[in-house]
């Protein structure tokens, strides 16, 4: 079964999502640094702690034997950098008011429960 619905090609999908992602965590850590949340310490560990979780947890939901524990895991992460998706937004709506990309980056944070959905439906379901 090699349709659009298929989970298998959702989950090599939102696998190489996350793989690409993580890889800009060690590759432009300092755009990530720029959102996190001020609160937070150590923002640059973090952030390459959450870029290896992001890879790893994309390879693991792609793994037949390792896709529902890595589901979980990447919709943890999902839950765990919305602070800094909501930080982002604040940030930019702080510099520049409300523009295109702030509204953009807005529209962003709902986008962060469709992300774990659809983890959720490829991978858990």
């Amino acid at each position: 079964m090699n349709t659009f619905f298929d989970p298998e090609l959702h989950r090599y999908l939102i696998g190489s999502l996350f793989i690409f992602a993580g890889i800009l965590h060690f590759v432009r850590p300092a755009f990530f640094m720029k959102i996190m949340p001020d609160y937070l310490p150590w923002h640059k560990p973090l952030v390459l702690i959450s870029g290896f979780f992001e890879i790893a947890g994309g390879i693991g939901i792609m793994v037949p034997t390792l896709q529902i524990f890595s589901s979980w895991g990447l919709i943890l992460l999902l839950l765990a950098v919305l602070p800094a998706n909501i930080t982002m937004f604040q940030k930019a709506h702080h510099k520049h008011g409300f523009s295109l990309y702030t509204l953009m980056l807005l529209l962003r944070l709902p986008l962060q429960f469709v992300l774990i959905w659809w983890v959720y439906w490829a991978g858990v379901l």
